[in-house]
């Protein structure tokens, strides 16, 4: 049966693969940049970000050498930040360790920062042509729809078996394109709904397609109720008419990446009494909070958020880096040319729309 269907699913694949860039290569530091990319995003997302970060860092050592500001800028929009961060140090104990060419041992790779048993299975058969199954949330589909498992795909134990599954149909040759195919036709054509089970190479021995039952495997409980949080946000300006941001903590989420100082809004307390509050415990300053700037809504992967900006006047106190790596006054123009959250760069689109002058009546008194 492996056989079979590992010859259906490749014959299938060579005619009908998407035209992607990453598979146009056989060098594993694009292979790998292109992996770490697609974990959790898009595919049509990810082309943009591979061709632009590729030619700032065309082989590991331009990467090793970047400044991390420049990696997470041209990472910037892509998410999940601390894929850039992990990728930049793998990279950097690439280039001390391996003078620059990737390992090709699943212990070694592994080792490398951001680097889990999915991205390591993934380069290993894309790049070295290794016989490593990998499990992805297409693979899973695939997989469970083909032998028919009911059970919930949350339970470590299915996944195990789905993993085992896919080590029993990987084939010792061409391991690299089979992975690609199985994720591929779990992306278009084993589709989570209306799966286009007449277009499938391997539809004849797929259980859930004998019974009918596409529309029920795999199955997933419910998820627990995603959080929401309202955020209070001070734009701040100098006598120069810059403004100030703050560098979050490497070790943070979205660490190293720049933010207009805040934070979350305590229950019975105002959001003109957040952003005081913040403001006094992250930079020791006492401000008066005047008019809103803007409001939006943006969704993580684990909460969401409402961001109030306000404008805000330093009434007494310097600013320091109480929370923060550090804080630095920029320009307007300046803006663009660091890296921000993806919130705080929707702020940063609409100031860049402002004119000088016009933050002049913001100013600090």
């Amino acid at each position: 049966m492996s056989d079979r269907f590992a010859e259906n699913l490749l014959t299938w694949y060579r005619r009908e693969k998407r035209d992607l860039p990453w598979r146009k290569t056989d060098d594993p530091y694009r292979i790998w940049v292109s992996e770490i990319m697609l974990q959790q995003t898009r595919v049509d997302t990810v082309i943009p970000y591979w061709h632009r970060f590729l030619a700032a860092f065309p082989t590991v050592h331009h990467l090793a050498n970047a400044d991390r500001q420049q990696v997470l800028k041209l990472w910037e929009g892509l998410g999940y930040y601390s894929r850039g961060r992990n990728l930049h140090d793998a990279a950097r104990t690439v280039a001390d360790k391996y003078d620059g060419r990737l390992p090709d041992t699943y212990e070694k790779i592994s080792a490398l920062k951001g680097i889990g048993p999915y991205s390591a299975a993934a380069i290993l058969s894309i790049a070295f042509n290794k016989p490593y199954a990998v499990v992805d949330g297409n693979v899973i589909r695939v997989i469970t729809r083909y032998f028919g498992i009911e059970e919930d795909i949350r339970s470590a134990s299915v996944r195990n078996r789905v993993r085992e599954h896919a080590e029993e149909l990987i084939p010792n040759n061409e391991p690299g394109d089979f992975n690609q195919a199985v994720m591929e036709l779990g992306a278009t054509v084993c589709t989570p709904k209306n799966p286009q089970c007449s277009s499938c190479p391997v539809s004849a021995g797929c259980i859930a397609n004998q019974t009918s039952r596409t529309d029920v495997i795999p199955y997933k409980s419910k998820a627990k109720k995603i959080p929401h949080h309202k955020i209070g946000v001070g734009l701040i300006v100098n006598q120069s008419g810059k403004l100030l941001i703050a560098l979050r903590p490497e070790d943070a989420m979205l660490g190293g990446l720049w933010e207009f100082p805040g934070g979350k809004n305590d229950t019975g307390e105002s959001l003109e009494e957040t952003v005081i509050r913040e403001l006094r415990e992250e930079l020791g300053v006492e401000v008066r909070v005047s008019e809103k700037y803007m409001q939006l809504k943006h969704a993580y992967s684990h909460f969401k958020i409402t961001l109030h900006a306000y404008w805000c006047t330093i009434i007494s106190g310097n600013p320091q880096p109480k929370s923060s790596e550090k804080l630095k006054w920029v320009s307007l123009d300046e803006l663009e040319q660091h890296p921000f959250p993806k919130a705080n760069k929707i702020l940063v689109e609409g100031l860049q729309n402002m004119q000088p002058e016009d933050l002049k009546r913001f100013l600090i008194k």
